[in-house]
């Protein structure tokens, strides 16, 4: 009788080894400081998978502490959420602002260029497909639903806390796992939890991780598997 054992995680990577590499991409980041907030990347390689043949997987999930806190959030709502996303300084459109677009092709794909994610009352969302075509869903932004009882505010940190992992053609992944204003521990503990997420979603979990780096956006990689 053949038992199949429950897959290995984190095991995998110590802790102080990663808060080491965690150390090292922010010392890299802290010795050239940038004008900017620099994000850290965890960047995936993956081995013995065929996106061809093999199924193509995707899964979000939500990190501790949000990874890229001046990610670009619409909310695309009703007069209740517009004046909600008003007081709190959320950029937002209603469906009027929407019908302005006028099915432009154009013009819809620079409004999702603009955005990294977008929210959308429940009223709106089923409106989305008549007024704006299948552009942000093309751009893989069709937005995520606010029910008028949750909190915006809440709502919002939800979803820049919130990464996905999706196989396409290629072996290689990388998602937003933290930022160089963070303190290390913060960092890995995000990263533990998107390696375990990750490593669940794998067919044949660590057996198809070739390699891991971190590196910060303008930093060096800095190889953790």
């Amino acid at each position: 009788m053949c038992v199949r054992l429950p897959p290995r995680r984190m095991s995998k990577i110590q802790t102080a080894h990663l808060l080491n590499c965690i150390g090292t991409v922010l010392e890299g980041a802290e010795s050239k400081k940038r004008e900017f907030l620099e994000t850290i990347e965890l960047q995936i390689g993956l081995k013995n998978y065929d996106p061809q043949k093999d199924k193509r997987f995707a899964g979000n999930i939500k990190l501790p502490h949000i990874p890229r806190p001046k990610m670009r959030v619409c909310v695309l709502g009703d007069a209740f959420h517009c004046e909600k996303a008003a007081s709190l300084g959320i950029d937002f459109k209603n469906a009027d602002g929407l019908k302005n677009f006028n099915k432009n092709k154009k013009l819809i794909k620079k409004f999702a260029k603009k955005y990294h994610q977008f929210l959308a009352s429940e009223t709106l969302i089923k409106q989305i497909p008549r007024l704006l075509g299948p552009g942000l869903n093309k751009a893989g932004k069709f937005p995520t639903l606010v029910q008028q009882q949750e909190d915006l505010s809440t709502k919002v940190d939800e979803i820049k806390a919130t990464i996905k992992f999706q196989l396409k053609k290629v072996l290689c992944l990388n998602v937003a796992v933290g930022h160089c204003g963070m303190e290390g521990q913060q960092v890995c503990e995000n990263i533990k939890l998107a390696i375990n997420f990750l490593v669940s979603l794998l067919k044949k979990n660590w057996q198809n991780v070739k390699v891991l780096y971190i590196k910060s956006t303008m930093g060096k990689p800095v190889r953790i598997y």
